[in-house]
């Protein structure tokens, strides 16, 4: 149990990170916004990561997400694979085909978010080639895969043959995923289009879905063509919360889902765009909870919802699994906002 230092409540749902509660986060922000910004600024640094989104008047401006970065003459962009050398916005690897990425085989059906409503489900005995990004464009504090921020180096820097030499007849679909895709999406593009010229797979992503919107307009044409997927983690409603958690505000990710929901529209099944939010104990509460029900439902409440089970991570690591009643509680809540297809994932980590 912790006491919040604001409103003097005590709860297992509080992170000793802050010991702030969610509600006074919202309720508070100003109070605690410069408190938040230095968490983040804190663990970044010691990452070797960028502290803050750079926002030089005179710097070179990146493109490829809603970060908006402008990043001064010699300095790396948020995600950390973008450097401004000689006024040119150029690729830490020097090379567009070259990205910072790993993967391996994953037998079909995967554990993925979406495989309760994918073909992939049926197709036992082929394979889902995960394709994993070590980069970033947020700084999530309950990030599932931090280990991408310890392998940002030559050791994980491959070419997009290398990667086309990993797709044989045996995989149905190649899911791109981090990290996020994001900040190496050109990388991604380039290889998801020679992929499909020589084998039938499907394209699938799993993003924050912050990227731009030129960008987004190619990875959804892709996806939608050849039979895969978007899915977005939506991980809070509120901009105070999305601050807390992942470093950045999240009103870019709510446009671009919207704009998603048009190709959604033009092939409901299987479906092309899949909601994720992972349940945090005591910030993804009933209120961040109840925000996003209401947004996808007032969009298409055909979208299918994947309501995650959180394990202990990260910089939240004392903060307890998603108990169980509050997780099929939060199934309740989006079924009264009228969403049609819920499911709950992770069932194994509820406490």
């Amino acid at each position: 149990m912790r006491k919040c230092e604001l409103c003097k409540k005590t709860s297992p749902f509080i992170s000793k990170i802050i010991n702030i509660c969610g509600d006074c986060i919202r309720k508070n922000f100003d109070m605690v916004k410069d408190k938040i910004f230095e968490i983040h600024r804190t663990i970044r640094q010691k990452d070797g990561l960028p502290e803050e989104i750079p926002s030089d008047p005179k710097g070179r401006k990146c493109r490829i997400c809603f970060n908006g970065c402008s990043i001064p003459e010699g300095e790396r962009g948020f995600c950390g694979v973008y450097e401004n050398r000689n006024g040119k916005l150029v690729f830490k690897s020097g090379d567009w085909k070259k990205a910072y990425v790993y993967w391996y085989y994953d037998p079909l059906p995967t554990n993925c978010c979406a495989t309760w409503v994918c073909p992939g489900k049926k197709e036992y005995g082929f394979y889902n080639l995960a394709v994993f990004y070590c980069s970033c464009n947020f700084d999530c504090l309950f990030c599932q895969n931090w280990i991408f921020r310890k392998k940002m180096d030559r050791t994980s820097l491959n070419t997009v043959e290398d990667l086309l030499e990993a797709v044989n007849d045996k995989v149905k679909c190649i899911c791109f995923f981090g990290g996020d895709p994001t900040p190496q999406v050109v990388h991604a593009l380039i290889f998801a289009k020679k992929a499909l010229k020589r084998y039938r797979v499907r394209i699938c992503w799993e993003t924050n879905g912050a990227v731009s919107k030129p960008l987004l307009a190619q990875m959804a044409k892709l996806s939608l063509e050849s039979g895969g997927c978007i899915k977005v983690d939506l991980k809070c409603w509120t901009e105070e919360m999305s601050f807390f958690l992942s470093g950045v505000p999240n009103k870019g990710q709510k446009e671009n889902f919207k704009y998603l929901v048009n190709f959604h529209r033009l092939r409901p099944d299987p479906p092309f765009l899949i909601a994720s939010t992972l349940l945090v104990p005591g910030y993804v509460d009933m209120v961040e909870v109840e925000g996003i029900a209401r947004f996808i439902a007032s969009l298409d409440p055909s979208i299918p919802w994947t309501l995650l089970g959180f394990h202990p991570d990260f910089y939240l690591s004392d903060l307890p699994p998603t108990p169980r009643s509050y997780a099929f509680s939060c199934l309740e809540i989006a079924k009264k906002a009228g969403i049609k297809e819920l499911h709950i994932g992770n069932m194994h980590l509820l406490s």
